[in-house]
């Protein structure tokens, strides 16, 4: 495989989610490590308030229970502007704290709901928010609807991973650049790694070593696709 010019973008998130960043870009390679499994448990006893959604996956595991037919709350507290984009459009009356965990809570505790909360969330979700709104005076239960499969990076993306060329990694959360570099790590990746990272605690979580380190301005997707671009003018 000859030496590209220009380093490749290599994308890890959900395929879903992979697909439009790289629609943002104007392309990308992309290889998941991920895959959702949705899970459909029982809701806790009582009534709700709100719910509180911290990712779009978690949107749309809602969204299958309640077409399933079980009630939810309609009232949604979302992390991020795609988060409450996409409860709105499966029929959650949606509020967004327009950042991460922190601006979430922040923007609840804001809020001063009435009544308790229903957290869903992901098997793995970094953070402890359940906790943190319990502290704050916020009564919140939290509930598992999904877990993510971890997979192993395609042919493709080895191959590519393994040549000399550098390779630009956008990173969106603690746990994938901890599973990115443990998978770098079992391929031998040769490549040196150009890393865009949403946040620092994303950084310091990616333990491998990196050419280039550009940390997003803020976390959502548009300062991330600044951190892309500047990676990109370094080749």
């Amino acid at each position: 495989m000859a030496r590209q010019s220009q380093p490749t973008i290599l994308l890890t998130r959900p395929l879903a989610q992979s697909q439009r960043f790289a629609d943002q870009i104007g392309g990308a390679l992309i290889s998941p490590l991920m895959r959702p499994e949705f899970l459909s448990p029982p809701l806790p006893s009582g009534d709700f308030t709100a719910i509180v959604l911290t990712s779009e996956t978690g949107v749309e595991a809602a969204g299958r229970i309640s077409a399933a037919g079980t009630a939810l709350p309609k009232q949604a507290f979302c992390v991020g502007n795609r988060t409450a984009a996409a409860a709105r459009a499966v029929g959650f009356k949606a509020s967004s704290a327009s950042g991460a965990a922190d601006d979430l809570l922040a923007h609840i505790i804001a809020a001063a709901p009435v009544g308790r909360l229903l957290l869903l969330r992901g098997q793995d979700s970094a953070g402890d928010l359940e906790k943190r709104l319990i502290s704050a005076g916020i009564e919140t239960v939290s509930l598992v609807i999904y877990r993510q499969i971890v997979q192993s990076l395609t042919d493709i993306a080895i191959a590519v991973l393994q040549e000399s060329g550098p390779v630009i990694l956008p990173i969106f959360s603690p746990r994938s650049a901890k599973l990115l570099a443990d998978e770098l790590r079992r391929i031998a990746a040769k490549a040196p790694i150009w890393l865009a990272a949403l946040s620092p605690a994303v950084a310091e979580a990616f333990d491998f070593t990196t050419v280039f380190t550009e940390i997003a301005s803020r976390p959502d997707s548009a300062a991330m696709q600044r951190a892309v671009q500047a990676l990109r003018g370094r080749g």
